[in-house]
């Protein structure tokens, strides 16, 4: 079921509150491939699934709580918590997804974690921020922000939680570097 049903059923709204949801479980082992984003496509329905949902409909947002699994094409996003912001002008339009507590993005061959991550609808742009993990195959990238354009393709990995992303590569040190591990063909 879709989010866009789920905000739709006006009987279901007033139930939704205090109902809980068995969460799903969409990840496992698969993750992000850096050519395949730039062919994603951001319109495709958004389904989820979360031990709690609430509908706080003045507000526009549906906060999901517990084993949060969301999931869009083949895109899938896991959180301990989201907070779905929407329009409701006549048709339903997700704006941004905001998720915290152990945040993992992934898409074909590549998996991105972090503390905190955002997935601005509007412009096409996941960023993770807090202890960022990127991992394709047996690569390995860390740092403090990861910024994922879903128009480009392009991602780029900034050894500090703010400031500018820049492309690099790695592991975090105390002075916000960026550091890793890319695999040599034998």
């Amino acid at each position: 079921m879709t989010l866009k049903t789920i905000l739709k059923s006006r009987s279901l709204r007033a139930g939704l509150a205090g109902f809980g949801l068995t969460a799903a479980v969409m990840l496992g082992a698969q993750q992000l491939s850096a050519q395949s984003i730039a062919g994603f496509n951001s319109n495709q329905p958004v389904d989820y699934a979360a031990n709690r949902i609430e509908l706080q409909d003045r507000e526009n947002r549906v906060v999901l709580s517990g084993d949060v699994a969301i999931k869009q094409g083949d895109l899938r996003l896991n959180a301990g918590r989201t907070i779905v912001n929407y329009t409701d002008a006549g048709a339903l339009k997700i704006q941004r997804i905001t998720a915290t507590g152990g945040v993992q993005v992934a898409r074909g061959n590549e998996t991105a974690r972090g503390n905190v991550g955002v997935y601005d609808f509007n412009r096409r742009i996941i960023t993770l921020v807090g202890d960022v993990r990127l991992r394709r195959g047996s690569d390995t990238l860390n740092g403090g922000r990861l910024v994922i354009d879903l128009n480009t393709g392009v991602s780029s990995v900034d050894g500090r939680s703010a400031g500018s992303s820049s492309s690099a590569g790695g592991e975090t040190s105390s002075n916000g570097r960026v550091s890793g591990s890319f695999s040599v063909p034998e």
